[in-house]
């Protein structure tokens, strides 16, 4: 079960009990790996799934019971300056970091009636450059650290689907799904995996009673997706049995119908 052991993860967006972050990192912990976590309570405040101040402290607190070493950041990827604060903050808490889950989103609704630039250029600026600057940043703190090749990965997770009231969020999932291939084969020589995983729709605070009865039928396992189902995929994808799948999205969503 140990088989992260020695290795330092990032995981982006790590800020409530039920969201999928906090299942990557317990994942990620049970597997021996130090978990260097961030999270950005503005977002939670205005536009989240809720807002849960202590949690940061009290993950924290929990991955340090099972053994690992543990810090964390409020980090907004917004600011040009927070990928290089990331990696600095993890080199003097953890080391150099091996994995890189890039979960930390922006969504807000957006239609053809509603989208504007602003809202546009929130999304890109979190969900894009924001995510793919701190991978950037993340692979060259990893060629200095390991010159000759090491074993690092690179997770985005992503969404898709006809959701016409999503637009801005989809397009710039649809971003870094377009990027994991070249992405991939950039990084292939210094060890670094590159992929995405679609975990579909996922029971992390936002499905509400109406919605759950929506989704339900479309799910032919009966249930609908849990943070905890797209973690454990993660936790096989940061693992050294996954050095040979690189430039890959996977699509991890219980067959679900809704495509």
């Amino acid at each position: 079960m140990n088989s992260l052991q020695g290795k330092t993860a990032i995981v982006t967006g790590a800020s409530r009990s039920n969201g999928i972050g906090t299942a990557i990192c317990l994942a990620l912990a049970e597997a021996g790996a130090d978990i260097f976590f961030t999270h950005w309570i503005p977002f939670d405040e205005t536009a989240g799934n809720g807002l849960e101040r202590e949690w940061p402290e009290k993950l924290k607190g929990k991955l340090l019971q099972m053994g690992v070493r543990a810090s964390h950041m409020e980090a907004d990827l917004e600011n040009d300056l927070t990928p290089g604060r990331i990696i600095d903050a993890v080199r003097e808490s953890l080391g150099t970091p091996h994995i890189l889950i890039n979960n930390a989103t922006y969504c807000a609704p957006s239609n053809f009636r509603t989208l504007d630039t602003a809202i546009l250029d929130k999304h890109y600026n979190v969900n894009n450059r924001g995510t793919l600057m701190l991978s950037v940043e993340f692979a060259k703190a990893f060629e200095k650290a390991y010159p000759v090749r090491g074993e690092g990965r690179i997770i985005h997770l992503v969404s898709g689907g006809p959701d016409p009231d999503n637009l801005a969020y989809i397009a710039t999932k649809g971003a870094l799904k377009a990027i994991t291939p070249p992405l991939a084969t950039g990084l292939a020589p210094l060890g670094i995996t590159v992929n995405s995983v679609d975990p579909g729709p996922t029971d992390s605070g936002w499905i509400d009673e109406d919605l759950a009865k929506t989704f339900l039928p479309m799910f032919p396992m009966g249930r609908l997706g849990l943070p905890e189902d797209a973690a454990k995929l993660i936790r096989f994808l940061a693992s050294g049995e996954s050095q040979w799948v690189t430039g890959q999205i996977i699509e991890s969503n219980g067959g679900f119908l809704g495509k």
